[in-house]
Formats: structure tokens, C-alpha cells, sequence
């Protein structure tokens, strides 16, 4: 009898996985046809016989049903591969699609794993972890009493999502230089909702006490959605009438998102069919060039780009495009270094599969992955400054205690974008002038003049 049921049983899970190698839709690689003939089938058949006794023996005959089992399984399997390969059953895979979309039930946190730990990289703006307080960094060490200190990315990630109106109870370490511990341990308890992000903000000329009487516009990027091209586009269009002459965008503490997304942003400020950025994996399919294809061209004004340590995937994708190809300077701090691509495949019945297929690459052929992107002008700045700058843009009413930080907010890395950018204006100025003048001897001497910010090359952010 139980032979029986192990035949029956590895006769299912073969035909299980030829299914899913049907709807992958592409043979095994070389690597794996390599391995010894019958290490699939001794592998299948232990796989089998595990399951089996598990439904037999196993004391609580409620966990062991098949679906359960099978799910587990491949759970398991899939974070066992990297922090950001999963199986999507049926609630994930639609959590995943309505997020895609700008909208989703949860805390309003994008997290990620830095140094081992669970870390925010950034709460989303009118969401309960933004009223709450909440900054880039924050180590999150419990998610209602379970320790996060041996839980992978994805277990934390369902962990803080939740239906609208649930609460959730998170303990958190922010880091302080110098502070016994390495920082301050708080808790705090939150309630769900429905989130919805806007993913382009403050677009505006910036004052004159900051740009001077340079028109310099602003935008910042929260993340790369369905609607961030379409965002973006009307931010520009807003500040080319308003007559910016050279342009901001701030892609610190993003978490990345849609890759369509990240190329469109970076193609609106390069000429057509410019590869933007590669991808490479182990198959030809897997190995793609991801080209600028925008309609309509901006002009050709000088681009600073924000970055910092919580810039990651998408934001990554941009800045490294837009560096290697010379078309804007980078300002701040090296990126996260998440450069690995995820493939969503649905396996049918409502589930389906992300895994990580290939590694991303600048045009430069760089690789992002645990690398990140380095600055042009490196301007570190302290954990204080970075709160008192969140704390700044952040649009939730302010406790006393914030508005005193907030009133000391002193945007460095801002600062010394524009300066470059008006370096920039004032060089393009003159060799537009001196290519109007007629040519002398003298003229013809002059040594070209550097930014003052002391960047290597000012033509490189036209």
C-alpha cells in the first residue's frame, strides 16, 4: 500500500513539474543537464517519500494536506535561492499586481536587507509608517513578538502585510552613532490601510535662497510605478512653461519597482533607441537590451541626480544609465546594489512564481548587483541630517520635537547639486559665446574652465 501511494505520489509531483516547465516555457539549462542521469529521479523519489511520510506520521493531521505541503515546499525552496526569489500563492500574487499599480493593503513600508538585517529603505509618504515616524535605516527586529533576526526578506515582507484595519506591532532599533547598543530601541503599534502612492512629488522651481536667480527645477521620485512615466512627464512639462533652465531629480531613498518604469524616466532625457540598461542570466533569452523609446525629447538642460544608500533597483537602473552615458551628474552617496532581475511567471490557479533570472548591467556594462552606484561628487551625511531631511519633505503633521528637527534641516547634498548646476549653466554660457565671437588667437589659447564643484568633466551633464 504504501508503494502504491509513492508511485501515485511521484507520478503526481513529475507531472507537476513538467507542468511548470511547460509554462516556464523553455528547456532546462546546459548546467543542470550536466548532473548525473538519475539524480532528478533519486531527488523527485526522496521528495516523494518525505511527503508521504509526513502525511502519515505527522502529529497534527491538520497541516499535512497536500496544497499545504506542496506550498511550504516550494516556499522553501525559493528563499533558500536569494532574498528576493519567491512563490506567489494566490493572495501574494494579487498583493504583487495591486502594488504594481500604485495601490495595496499594508503599513506603507518598502524593506530591504542591509548587513543581514531587516531595514526600511523607505515609508511611503500619508502612510501609517510615515505618521508614525518611521526613517530609512530603521533596523525593523520584531514583527509582532517574532524576531526578524534569522527570517528572510520575503517572510518579513508577508509578515507586515495584512488586510485594511488589522494592526501590526514592530520593534525597531534606529541607529545612532556612538549610542550604547548602537542605538535607540523603540516600538510602535500600526493599523493597515489602503495605500495609495503618488510616485512623483514636490515638483517646483526651487527658491532663491537656494538656486539664486537660476530656474531650477525639482522633482522627487518615490518609486517606479504604472503611473510614474505619465507623473513625471506633466511634472516636466509644468516646469519647461514655468522656464527651468536645469533640473533636480531625487531618487534618494527609493526602493526601485517596475523596470519599464525606470527605463521610460531615463529615456525621457536620452535620444531614441539608446540602450538604457542589459540584462544577462544563464539562458539568450534572459540576455535583453532595454532601449529609450519616448515620443517626445526634452531639451537638453543640465540634470543633477540625488542618491544615497537606500537608492536601490530601478533608481539604480536610472543613475547608472544617466552617469555612464554622461547626462547628468550624480550627487550624494553610493546606491543599495540591487541589481538583479525577478521574473513573474503565473503557474496558473491564481499562484505564480518570481525568481531572479539575470543581473542587471549599465550601458557601460557595470554591474548593480551588490555594487550599487557610485557618486560623481560624494557628499555623505550624518543619520540626523538624514531624518531632519524626512522630516523636511514629509507632508504628516509634525509632533513639537519633529519641528524643532525639522527647522535644523540643512540639505547638503541639494546644496551642492545646484551649485554644480549652476557651474554647468555659467560654462555652457561662455562656449556658447565664444563659438558666436569671432575667432581670435587669444581665444583660441583659453584653457577650459572646470565646475566649481570640481567635477572632472562639465560637458558631462549637458
Amino acid at each position: 500500500m504504501v508503494r502504491a501511494r509513492l508511485i501515485v505520489l511521484l507520478t503526481a509531483f513529475m507531472l507537476l513539474t513538467g507542468l511548470l516547465g511547460w509554462q516556464g516555457g523553455r528547456s532546462a539549462p546546459t548546467a543542470v543537464a550536466e548532473e548525473k542521469p538519475d539524480e532528478s529521479y533519486t531527488c523527485t523519489l526522496l521528495f516523494a517519500r518525505v511527503m508521504q511520510m509526513i502525511r502519515q506520521d505527522y502529529v497534527d493531521g491538520s497541516k499535512v494536506g497536500y496544497k499545504e505541503l506542496t506550498y511550504a515546499a516550494l516556499r522553501g525552496m525559493l528563499s533558500s535561492l536569494d532574498p528576493h526569489s519567491q512563490f506567489l500563492d494566490a493572495e501574494s500574487f494579487q498583493e504583487m499586481q495591486r502594488e504594481t499599480k500604485g495601490e495595496f493593503s499594508g503599513l506603507g513600508i518598502m524593506v530591504g536587507v542591509k548587513d543581514g538585517a531587516i531595514v526600511i529603505l523607505s515609508p511611503i509618504e500619508d502612510s501609517p509608517s510615515s505618521r508614525a515616524g518611521l526613517m530609512p535605516g530603521d533596523k525593523i527586529l520584531k514583527i509582532d513578538g517574532k524576531s526578524t533576526e534569522k527570517m528572510t526578506l520575503i517572510e518579513a515582507s508577508r509578515l507586515l502585510k495584512g488586510r485594511a484595519g488589522e494592526k501590526a506591532q514592530l520593534t525597531l532599533l534606529r541607529t545612532i552613532a556612538g549610542a550604547p547598543g548602537g542605538g535607540t530601541v523603540f516600538e510602535v503599534e500600526l493599523t493597515r490601510e489602503m495605500i495609495r502612492v503618488s510616485s512623483v512629488k514636490d515638483a517646483k522651481l526651487l527658491p532663491v535662497a537656494t538656486a539664486g536667480q537660476d530656474k531650477i527645477g525639482y522633482v522627487r521620485i518615490e518609486e517606479f510605478g504604472d503611473n510614474t512615466s505619465d507623473e513625471l512627464e506633466r511634472a516636466l512639462e509644468k516646469l519647461e512653461h514655468e522656464g527651468m533652465q536645469a533640473l533636480v531629480i531625487d531618487l534618494r531613498n527609493n526602493p526601485g519597482g517596475l523596470l519599464d518604469a525606470a527605463v521610460d524616466v531615463a529615456g525621457k532625457f536620452l535620444p531614441p533607441n539608446t540602450v538604457i540598461v542589459s540584462t544577462k542570466g544563464r539562458t539568450p533569452d534572459q540576455t535583453q537590451e532595454f532601449r529609450a523609446q519616448v515620443e517626445r525629447q526634452h531639451p537638453d538642460y543640465p540634470i543633477a541626480l540625488l542618491i544615497n544608500g537606500y537608492s536601490a533597483s530601478g533608481a539604480e537602473i536610472v543613475a547608472g544609465a544617466l552617469k555612464d552615458l554622461n547626462r547628468a551628474i550624480l550627487v550624494g552617496e553610493t546606491t543599495f546594489g540591487k541589481g538583479s532581475v525577478q521574473t513573474v511567471q503565473p503557474l496558473g490557479d491564481g499562484v505564480g512564481l518570481r525568481l531572479t533570472t539575470a543581473k542587471y548591467y549599465t550601458p557601460s556594462k557595470k554591474t548593480i548587483h551588490e555594487v550599487g552606484i557610485s557618486p560623481d561628487i560624494d557628499v555623505p551625511i550624518t543619520d540626523a541630517e538624514e531624518r531632519r531631511i524626512v522630516l523636511a519633505e514629509s507632508d504628516r503633521p509634525l509632533s513639537p520635537d519633529e519641528k524643532a528637527e525639522a527647522v535644523k534641516m540643512e540639505d547638503r547634498q541639494l546644496e551642492r547639486a545646484v551649485t554644480s548646476l549652476r557651474s554647468v549653466r555659467v560654462y555652457n554660457e561662455r562656449q556658447a559665446a565664444l563659438n558666436v565671437a569671432p575667432k581670435t588667437t587669444a581665444a583660441a589659447n583659453q584653457s577650459v574652465p572646470k565646475p566649481a564643484d570640481g567635477s572632472t568633466t562639465p560637458a558631462a551633464a549637458r
